[in-house]
């Protein structure tokens, strides 16, 4: 008998208890092996499973000036306790200077991957479970500008300036702690290197560009590129998310938009009409729910502004279409007046 038709047996409850305590990464994979795996893992019963365990967490960057004028990064985390808390989490301290490199998650460890304004081929690696730092294999070549994408249990790299030549894309695979080459581009995309935001939407990387307006996706199968447009209006690179392979963009007039991937257009996403349009957002999964957070600089040339935080439900309508369904907004805490958001990351065990 196969574990898909072991767990058919199972009660459901005893089903989300066993899957709540998998490693929400390799949901994808289950979900692939039977219809009945597929439910289990979206349903909202094993996000409040996950919840009561303290499996998930979001690490939000703010950066801001030192006393010597130099941007420094300065990280907080929404968890979940007894009611959601914005706590600053003062042991991720980015070992080396270089300024901005690229950070993504895989399950509960954050990759920082250098190389934005000077070539580098350094990564490290946080671990949130024991909130330390440990040096990452370095990627084979050395790169300054690149897209990131996590695809699977791989993280590629594509792109990358030096020497004004742009560097074919490389693989790291977690499970193995090694660098590999992967297809390149094709056609070759320069304006990979200059992305505003990256995420992973059909088993691709995707680099969003707001210069242009428009998103590439890189297929790291076979390194083909598909191109297609964004809505032209301001959006920020930590608007940006995709939640059960949808993407997820956060415009300043339109609201929270979703991309259509079958009819290749862009769509508002139902029952938000009531949320005040606001600026300088970030969002992420958060236990199958969006994080959405804002700021609010609530009294003109204050030192300090709020940071606030709505959870909204994503569930898909009969039509086809996306119904949000916000909760109360919550205050998370304060900031001083000079912290602007960088990063937004989902991190799970």
């Amino acid at each position: 008998m196969s574990p898909s038709s072991q767990f058919s047996t199972l009660h459901k409850d005893i089903a989300w208890g066993i899957l709540a305590r998998v490693p929400k990464r390799l949901y994808p994979i289950l979900a692939c092996l039977s219809k009945n795996l597929l439910s289990l893992v979206r349903s909202p019963n094993i996000h409040e499973i996950r919840s009561s365990l303290g499996k998930d967490s979001v690490y939000i960057c703010f950066m801001h000036k030192n006393d010597d004028g130099v941007e420094v990064p300065r990280w907080f985390t929404l968890r979940r306790t007894e009611n959601d808390q914005f706590v600053s989490a003062d042991d991720l301290v980015f070992p080396d200077q270089e300024e901005e490199p690229s950070i993504i998650a895989c399950g509960p460890e954050i990759f920082f991957i250098s190389g934005s304004f000077v070539p580098s081929s350094t990564v490290w690696i946080f671990d949130t479970r024991t909130n330390e730092f440990r040096r990452g294999p370095s990627m084979n070549v050395r790169r300054s500008f690149k897209s990131v994408g996590l695809v699977g249990s791989k993280i590629y790299v594509v792109g990358g300036y030096r020497n004004d030549k742009i560097h074919q894309a490389e693989a790291f695979d977690v499970k193995t702690q090694t660098w590999a080459p992967a297809p390149a581009p094709s056609p070759v995309q320069e304006r990979l290197a200059f992305a505003t935001a990256n995420v992973s939407l059909d088993r691709k990387v995707c680099a969003l560009l707001s210069v242009g307006d428009i998103t590439i996706c890189y297929d790291p199968r076979d390194g083909s590129c598909e191109v297609f447009d964004l809505p032209k209006d301001e959006w920020w690179g930590t608007g940006v998310c995709v939640i059960d392979n949808v993407l997820y963009v956060y415009y300043a007039s339109l609201g929270l938009m979703w991309y259509d991937t079958g009819r290749k257009l862009w769509r508002v996403v139902n029952g938000l009409d009531n949320m005040k349009k606001v600026r300088s957002v970030a969002m992420a999964e958060y236990y199958g729910k969006m994080a959405f957070l804002w700021e609010d600089s609530a009294f003109v040339g204050c030192a300090m502004k709020e940071v606030w935080c709505r959870m909204i439900g994503l569930v898909r309508s009969e039509g086809g279409g996306i119904v949000g369904d916000a909760e109360p907004a919550q205050l998370m805490g304060s900031v001083p007046s000079g912290y602007r958001l960088q990063h937004c990351l989902s991190v799970s065990e």
